[in-house]
């Protein structure tokens, strides 16, 4: 809380001071206390006839120390919101209308009562509760007579035990029972150890039905689920074949009678398959998914159709060295749109089957400036209006429409505390590798910045590595850039959005010339002038994590780092993270019996020797992604070669470290803390 009382000190003496020369105050950085004020808007669903979009809004409660979902209303032509009224309205996720427009479905858990489906009526403002959950729900989908609902949801079994069962006497005080496990995914980064059981598609009627389990046996099902126009039969993703559980990236795309439970098989794809949907007519199916016999580390995904029978399977547009997902069919079947990922910033757009794609719209209405949409869910009315959660540097998600050709933000659900802050400002910075090769970066400079002054500077890389930043809203860096640093980050090689090849420079070489790029981007900032060569300082998460460790074994010019949710031994990673088979099959190529000079020499671990710089390990107890005992290896063996180090663990958090926002905001002090004990005037 130091560096609270230091800004807050700071704000007095610019306002007494402005307020004495009678000029306007200045407005206060963005703190760490803020975070509980920020809104986002996410999975805005655009009513058939284009007039509402339902979406989620989140809200950081300070008192609960949780973010708080509800759903939300908003008028596409006035602009007008209002929330779902009601208790069964408060947690609200999913969104879903029906084909007429007079219903929409929501699932909930209202305080003090049952997990739920239930379904709202505008012209009424009635909600009523269709079925309640024994699991939380996924895929909701309506029937196209909105008459039934389709989801998926997790079906319990009794757990396995082995020899005689203990019976334990009335009021007896005795231990937690032991457990067993003979499942290969036996527990899921988010969720933690799995139940027993398995997630399947379920059906309920609106008019006095029941909760009908359609698809069963000890295989995964997933969303997102389609119904043929017929209403018979529902179409969805799942992981049925042999051994899915150490191969969960390989999955097909079935279709199950609503009648008898008959199940076929529709894809063969060597590689994933998912977002399957029917076309309004019912004769052609697309889905997205990638051929991955290469085991290559990465691959775009595409947009394929096949017929309804699974047959005449081909890809659904240009050549096109992007990666696109989510198909989402025009309600007059000739066109399809879908999220595209391109040089660090996600969009939509919209193709014939064969075509060319085509973005429809990349840039706002009101101000000329570029159009980031946020990724995540996006959707379709009947007359082709799009629904998208818009995000900026300047602002977290809001809700906002394309409407022939024309974007309009709907919603500004920070403006009332955003307005109020100075933030960091984001521009673009020129990045060339040392082989020749364009990086696209971007610096966000402190509030007040002074081009003629040297600033410290944070070098934050992005996780994945299969991922990409882009000029989007980050209250970490935001945080890192009101305490006075000026932020660089990039997307390096084995970033996405630039295609194959990019992504690919580092197949079975990770970490490896990804180094060499995120060393140029500092080059490139420190020859701007306004960086500090001799004050910095480097973070990241996860992929990120693993290249800020991988960093500090290879040089010594940052001041402090901060190593965030990383893995440290790839064998150890490899055998313990519930996305370990990814590593040995498509990253690595082999297991660690088979090749462990591979896994050794590609661990930060192995260049322990060579650390010097002061080093701060950052990890959720409860990831199993990069789990909690590869930040206490790297700690450890820091600790025995006398570097300086801090182990900070964040309590009952998974991977993404983001659950409870007084964890987010103690996780960035503390990095802003460790990097001020190190900020020395040279």
């Amino acid at each position: 809380m130091a560096v609270f009382r230091a800004l807050f000190a700071m704000g007095l003496v610019v306002v007494s001071g402005a307020a004495m020369a009678g000029a306007p105050a200045v407005p206060a950085r963005f703190q760490a206390q803020d975070i509980f004020r920020l809104t986002q808007a996410s999975d805005p669903q655009i009513s058939p006839d284009g007039n509402l979009v339902a979406y989620v809004r989140i809200t950081n409660d300070i008192m609960a120390d949780e973010g708080l979902e509800s759903i939300w209303l908003v008028d596409t032509r006035t602009g007008v919101q209002r929330p779902l009224g009601g208790v069964a309205a408060a947690g609200g996720a999913q969104p879903r209308w029906c084909a007429n427009g007079k219903l929409l479905a929501f699932t909930a858990t209202p305080k003090g009562q049952a997990r739920g489906l239930f379904t709202y009526m505008p012209a009424s403002r009635r909600i009523e509760r269709i079925a309640t959950l024994a699991s939380p729900a996924s895929g909701v989908s309506w029937s196209p007579d909105c008459a039934k609902i389709a989801f998926i949801m997790h079906a319990s079994v009794p757990p396995e035990t082995l020899g005689t069962t203990l019976v334990k006497p009335a009021g007896a005080d005795w231990a937690k029972p032991i457990t067993l496990t003979t499942r290969a995914m036996y527990h899921k980064d988010g969720k933690g150890d799995l139940d027993p059981g398995y997630d399947h598609v379920f059906v309920t009627s609106l008019v006095g039905g029941t909760l009908r389990q359609l698809t069963t046996g000890p295989f995964d099902d997933a969303g997102a689920v389609s119904w043929t126009p017929d209403g018979l039969s529902l179409v969805f993703t799942g992981r049925r074949d042999k051994g899915w559980e150490s191969d969960s990236y390989r999955s097909a795309i079935y279709r199950v009678s609503l009648a008898g439970g008959a199940l076929t098989r529709l894809t063969q794809l060597e590689g994933p398959a998912a977002s399957a949907t029917v076309s309004p007519d019912g004769r052609t199916i697309a889905f997205s998914g990638y051929d991955d016999r290469r085991r290559r580390p990465y691959e775009n995904r595409k947009i394929y159709l096949m017929d309804s029978d699974g047959s005449h399977v081909r890809v659904a547009h240009e050549n096109l060295d992007r990666s696109l997902s989510t198909p989402v069919w025009a309600a007059d079947g000739r066109s399809l749109f879908a999220a595209l990922e391109d040089r660090g910033v996600n969009k939509v757009v919209r193709f014939e089957p064969g075509g060319i794609a085509r973005v429809v719209a990349e840039r706002l209405a009101d101000s000329g400036l570029d159009l980031p949409y946020s990724g995540g869910s996006f959707s379709v009315a009947r007359n082709g209006t799009v629904a998208i959660p818009q995000g900026g540097s300047d602002h977290p998600a809001d809700v906002a429409i394309v409407r022939d050709g024309v974007v309009e933000r709907l919603t500004r659900l920070n403006a009332g505390l955003l307005d109020k802050r100075s933030l960091g400002a984001l521009a673009p910075l020129k990045v060339t590798a040392s082989d020749g090769t364009p990086i696209d970066a971007w610096v966000l400079t402190p509030p007040g910045f002074d081009r003629s002054r040297q600033y410290p500077m944070i070098l934050e890389i992005h996780g994945g590595p299969f991922l990409h930043y882009g000029p989007y809203f980050s209250t970490d860096d935001q945080l890192y850039a009101a305490a006075g640093y000026v932020v660089v980050y990039a997307n390096a090689r084995g970033s996405t959005s630039y295609g194959e090849a990019f992504a690919n420079a580092i197949d079975r070489d990770y970490p490896g010339i990804d180094y060499s790029d995120q060393m140029s981007v500092v080059d490139a900032a420190v020859a701007q002038g306004y960086a500090d060569p001799h004050r910095l300082f480097v973070t990241g998460g996860s992929g990120g994590g693993i290249m800020t460790a991988w960093i500090v074994g290879k040089t010594d010019r940052f001041r402090a780092a901060a190593s965030q949710r990383p893995a440290m031994n790839w064998t150890s990673l490899a055998l313990t993270s519930d996305a370990g088979y990814k590593v040995m099959s498509n990253w690595i190529g082999k297991a660690p019996w088979e090749d462990p000079e591979s896994y050794w020499k590609h661990s930060p671990l192995s260049l322990i020797s060579n650390v010097k710089t002061p080093t701060l390990v950052v990890v959720g107890e409860k990831d199993v992604r990069t789990p909690i005992a590869e930040a206490e290896q790297f700690y450890g063996a820091l600790q025995y070669h006398g570097v300086a180090t801090g182990l900070l663990r964040v309590p009952d958090a998974f991977h993404e470290m983001a659950a409870r926002p007084s964890q987010s905001a103690a996780r960035a002090e503390a990095i802003i803390g460790w990097f001020n004990r190190y900020d020395r005037q040279p």
